[in-house]
């Protein structure tokens, strides 16, 4: 271990935080440099924060406690002192228990529960366990190449891809089900009952959200107070220099390194515009990762005027092609609200495909949604936006990740577009990887 003199970490957001935070815990002595191209750490998780202390989320608003990866970021919460600022939902919260679609002009609670599975609830035509139940047993496709839509329906139902499926591709992904490729082993449902096989001990803050059965969490200042503590943490180790505004122009392998590096943690797709021609292999594989723009337009209405209580709202490519999804912010954050005045907090989300298509139409365009489907006539009070890029996805990361290892090329690969789009998840990935990096000098 006291082989690693200097690392490098590509990309300031909350996976390269991670890394360079698990770098400093199983190296103390090591130098880490972390490069940012932008003017600010913790990437996507953009927190908002209003005079009157509302709080807007211009990415992820929530984190979710379950499973290894969950308990991981709890963990890291605690190390980071960060207790007395969470903000947990927990599941008997009408936010936790609703969650609705718009189909045929309306909105539909989604089911929920083993008695939701069992009856038939609109807008599906038929109970939904038979349906889970029967996949299980269903034979696996030989093509590689099945997009998500055809996977759901012949192991499920056309109805279910149609409306289900169609809606969460678009509500999480911005992607479109009929040309997301599905390469998943064995059965979907059978999946989701064994989970990960990592697993993580929970320190105090993880066992308490399992003894509360929190579905989600936030911070009191938002999700965004959890890269500042990181970058701080880094910051006051000594060890770690953090540098924004920072563009990586080229990497040039020299022996164990790059240049006078001896280890890069490499977090985008970016990357294959600056590996040298000796990595031609991988930087095909980079360039085939795909990503989308989503434009996140928050908006602020006086008084309570949703119809329904829930999280949110979404929509088949169907229904409304505009819009992606509609958060109601204020059921499940209401501490996020201005303590001034009353008021409902809402997020629209967009695609920005169309070029040219400006602040005023995204606004516009959010505003018609909320009175469509919520039949709210009011103008909202004030908005926020960003454009953002959602999420960043690959079908070839296990080949990037052989061919770094074919060549004993001083990399590693983490984020998003690699180990799965949650929070948890980029953040668990910089911890593998790190794992990984130690691993193999044992």
């Amino acid at each position: 271990m006291g082989t690693l003199g200097r690392v490098a970490v590509l990309g300031g957001g909350i996976g390269g935080l991670a890394a360079a935070h698990y770098l400093r815990k199983r190296a103390p002595g090591a130098k880490v440099l972390l490069l940012e191209g932008s003017e600010r750490l913790g990437g996507w998780l953009w927190s908002n924060r209003r005079p009157d202390g509302a709080v807007f989320e211009l990415g992820p608003r929530g984190v979710r406690p379950v499973g290894a990866v969950g308990r991981n970021t709890l963990n890291l919460v605690s190390e980071l002192g960060l207790e007395a600022e969470v903000i947990p939902v927990t599941y008997s919260h009408v936010a936790s228990q609703n969650r609705f679609l718009f189909v045929r002009g309306q909105l539909w609670k989604m089911p929920a529960g083993l008695s939701g599975l069992l009856k038939t609830t609109p807008p599906f035509s038929r109970p939904l366990l038979p349906l889970l139940l029967r996949e299980m047993f269903v034979s696996k496709n030989q093509r590689d190449d099945e997009s998500l839509h055809a996977f759901v329906s012949r192991r499920f139902s056309s109805e279910l891809a149609d409306i289900a499926v169609d809606s969460l591709c678009r509500g999480v992904f911005a992607g479109d089900c009929r040309r997301l490729t599905e390469r998943q082993r064995g059965s979907v449902v059978l999946g989701m009952i064994l989970g990960p096989r990592a697993d993580v001990a929970p320190g105090p803050l993880a066992q308490r959200a399992q003894r509360e059965r929190w579905a989600q969490w936030s911070l009191r200042r938002g999700v965004q107070s959890l890269p500042e503590a990181l970058g701080q943490s880094l910051e006051n180790s000594g060890s770690v220099e953090l540098l924004t505004r920072a563009t990586v122009t080229g990497l040039e392998q020299t022996g164990s390194g790059w240049t006078v590096r001896e280890h890069g943690f490499v977090l985008s797709p970016a990357l294959g515009a600056v590996l040298s021609s000796s990595c031609a292999p991988l930087v095909e594989l980079l360039q085939e990762v795909s990503s989308v723009s989503v434009a996140v337009v928050s908006l602020e209405y006086e008084g309570s005027v949703l119809p329904v209580q829930g999280f949110g709202h979404l929509l088949p490519s169907s229904e409304d092609p505009g819009v992606l999804g509609v958060v109601y912010d204020s059921e499940f954050f209401p501490q996020h609200n201005s303590p001034e005045r009353e008021s409902t907090r809402l997020t629209v989300r967009t695609p920005t495909r169309e070029s040219g298509v400006g602040l005023d139409e995204l606004v516009s365009r959010a505003v018609s949604a909320v009175a469509r489907h919520l039949g709210v006539g009011q103008s909202p009070g004030g908005a926020a936006w960003k454009c953002i890029g959602l999420y960043s996805f690959s079908l070839s990361s296990e080949l990037m990740r052989g061919f770094i290892k074919s060549r004993l090329l001083p990399l590693s690969l983490v984020g998003s577009s690699y180990d799965g789009v949650s929070v948890n998840d980029v953040i668990f990935s910089g911890r593998t990887a790190v794992e990984k990096l130690f691993g193999a000098e044992q």
